[in-house]
């Protein structure tokens, strides 16, 4: 809001001078009529009328039909002038009427439809720096010659300055599609994750309600109960990530605005963080079989000094294991996560983050994956994906066998 409000009231602004400026301009021509000649007042009226029309007007005002009639009006001036003309008030008329055509001429270059700007910019390019044979006559060609190239350096660089400002503009508006682009891919990434891990939950509460259904019916009830949880928190997840994408993308549109700096991570920076890991964790024994213990009791300060991009690659990374823990190792007995904030005080170095899940070898009765419908692979980004992203935070990530037939994805993250 602060962004659009700033810049409504710069194009007021804008607009403002150039009306002041155009009105200025009239008067003036009109007082110098008499002394200078009509024809040298009217191009240069004809001039600076174009140039403020599209500065101030350009999302109404077409530069194509401007630029022409700039163009014919200059050329006009130019070829049916009577020169040498001597005369101090046409001097003044027409450098007024040159600047006029080199401000245009890099409105084009910045604003107009690039087929545009490469046809018309050259051609006012010429009449800019040809204008000054409507004062003197140089005797000979070359010296002709000589003399509009050298006037031609304004053009040239009207025109660079133009075409500076048109890079950086798309260069600006190249980095907001692409922070908006990576932010709907984290977003959908997170997705991804949070709904897995939910949905496996409840895949391994309706496998439960299946075994136990024809013996002890009385338990399918609760099981029924838990399955909605997850059911409803699995919805709850969707429902947070579309509106974080609704807010990604509203602070692209923001950023289109304002530059791109800012809104590479709006949209991810809300992601859920440590304290809802322990959420993560009692959702995890809810719905499974095996004994979790789990160790992380942070104080409020500790949690105080984990930056929020830190913390929501620890709460994925959790949410990864689990959910991997389920698909490929669902008869574990034992599954061990800990997390906790570190800071050797021996030796130098900044504090850092540990996160390691931990889950024993599943039972020898029944093959890991064979409660996930046969087990069910791939899908994800995983372990590769959080591993390019602890790597961006300066983290290290390591993953594999732990001891006899068990799994292990420990993560450390620095603070700094």
């Amino acid at each position: 809001m602060t962004s659009a409000s700033g810049s409504q009231r710069r194009r007021r602004i804008v607009r403002s001078v150039c009306a002041v400026t155009a009105v200025l301009a009239v008067v003036g021509g009109l007082v110098a009529g008499g002394a200078a000649g009509r024809l040298p007042v009217v191009t240069m009226a004809v001039a600076v009328l174009g140039a403020l029309a599209v500065a101030g007007r350009r999302e109404r005002v077409p530069a194509t039909p401007v630029a022409l009639a700039v163009a014919a009006a200059s050329l006009l001036g130019t070829v049916f002038g009577d020169p040498p003309v001597h005369r101090q008030s046409t001097g003044v008329v027409t450098l007024v009427e040159i600047a006029a055509t080199l401000v245009l001429l890099g409105l084009l270059a910045r604003y107009a439809p690039v087929r545009t700007a490469r046809a018309l910019c050259p051609v006012l390019g010429v009449l800019a720096s040809t204008v000054i044979l409507r004062l003197q006559v140089p005797p000979t060609l070359r010296e002709a010659t000589a003399q509009s190239a050298f006037f031609a350096l304004g053009a040239v660089t009207a025109g660079a300055v133009g075409g500076y400002l048109r890079g950086l503009d798309s260069r600006r508006l190249r980095s907001v599609r692409a922070a908006r682009r990576q932010q709907r891919l984290e977003l959908a990434r997170d997705l991804h994750d949070f709904v897995a891990h939910d949905v496996s939950g409840i895949v391994v509460l309706a496998q439960a309600a299946q075994v136990v259904g024809a013996d002890r019916p009385e338990q399918v009830l609760p099981i029924l109960h838990r399955i909605e949880a997850a059911g409803l928190q699995a919805l709850a997840s969707m429902d947070r990530t579309v509106r974080m994408l609704d807010d990604s993308a509203g602070a692209g549109r923001s950023a289109s605005g304002a530059g791109a700096g800012a809104g590479a991570g709006a949209g991810v920076s809300q992601v859920c963080g440590l304290p809802d890991v322990a959420d993560v964790v009692d959702r995890f024994r809810d719905t499974g079989r095996a004994e979790v213990r789990a160790d992380i009791a942070l104080a409020p300060e500790q949690i105080a000094l984990v930056p929020r991009e830190v913390a929501s690659t620890a709460h994925r990374l959790v949410i990864e294991a689990l959910t991997n823990i389920r698909r490929h190792a669902g008869t574990t007995p034992l599954v061990a996560v800990d997390v906790a904030v570190r800071c050797d005080l021996g030796r130098p170095g900044p504090a850092v983050l540990d996160v390691s899940v931990v889950n024993g070898a599943p039972s020898v009765g029944e093959p890991a994956g064979s409660q996930f419908g046969g087990g069910r692979h791939g899908g994800g980004t995983g372990l590769a994906g959080l591993a390019e992203r602890v790597a961006a935070l300066g983290g290290s990530l390591e993953y594999g066998p732990h001891g006899d037939g068990g799994w292990r994805v420990a993560a450390t993250l620095p603070l700094d």
